[in-house]
């Protein structure tokens, strides 16, 4: 992660499945009708559903609102803590 991106506290609010805010969000990946991906200070955060649509982005803030309907909200991996290094796949493999 970027030393200059916001850092502060991961928080998902989701209303009645159609509308979702986050914040602590350092980067969008990727957006589109069916998901957005973005990258929070508590990992990949994986939204699914059917026309989605990013309302607002504000990355100096670090905040995210998305409407649609959603059907997931996935994790994909845990955030590194500021000072340890990431494992590697054999890190992981032989631990």
């Amino acid at each position: 992660m970027n030393e200059n991106k916001p850092k502060g506290r991961h928080k998902l609010t989701v209303d009645q499945r159609e509308s979702v805010a986050i914040t602590g969000v350092l980067d969008v990946i990727s957006f589109d009708e069916d998901s957005v991906i973005c990258e929070t200070d508590m990992g990949v955060l994986i939204m699914r559903g059917s026309n989605l649509h990013v309302a607002s982005l504000n990355l100096e803030s670090g905040t995210l609102s998305v409407f649609g309907e959603i059907v997931s909200i996935n994790y994909e991996e845990q955030a590194v803590p500021a000072g340890k290094k990431a494992k590697s796949m054999f890190g992981k493999i032989f631990r």
